[in-house]
């Protein structure tokens, strides 16, 4: 997002946003801020003109970035994680209450993670357990078909042509 933008999302100047920033660059690396060029910004606003027709004058992205900002200095773009810091430096009441937010869902999303590797190590035990089973299960199947055989036979074995004298009952 650019500057102007989240300046109108917290609720605070361009010129307040970019100052804070100023006083703790060392917060924003590369990854987290970067300034567009010309040809970026150039092109930026020739998109907003062909989305936006002719009645530019506007809108209201257009009117705070043209009137508010020197044509000469480009705006900041920041990524996400710059966003989220960004809401640690502001005064706002809704920068406060973004960064609450922020810090809230992190702790909802370590939680949820630590829930998720728990079921990770639970699946990993009942699939050696089950691995486990399967085993005794066929060793009980083995010894099963083991003991039909030996039964199998035994009556065969009852059941065959004797040889020899023969009693009639």
């Amino acid at each position: 997002m650019l500057d102007f933008d989240l300046a109108l999302l917290y609720e605070v100047e361009t010129k307040v946003l970019n100052q804070a920033v100023k006083r703790n660059i060392k917060r924003f690396t590369d990854d987290f801020m970067f300034r567009l060029t010309q040809i970026e910004w150039q092109s930026m606003r020739s998109q907003i003109v062909t989305a936006y027709g002719e009645n530019i004058n506007q809108t209201q992205t257009v009117m705070i970035s043209q009137n508010k900002r020197n044509l000469g200095i480009t705006p900041y773009a920041f990524t996400e994680q710059g966003v989220a810091m960004l809401s640690g430096i502001l005064k706002s009441d809704k920068a406060i209450n973004m960064n609450i937010a922020i810090m809230r869902a992190f702790v909802d999303v370590r939680k949820i993670l630590l829930k998720q590797s728990n079921l990770n190590e639970q699946l990993t035990e009942i699939k050696e357990r089950i691995g486990e089973h399967d085993v005794q299960l066929n060793e009980l199947y083995d010894a099963m078909e083991n003991l039909i055989d030996e039964k199998i036979a035994q009556l065969k074995w009852n059941d065959r042509q004797r040889i020899g004298f023969k009693i009639k009952e």
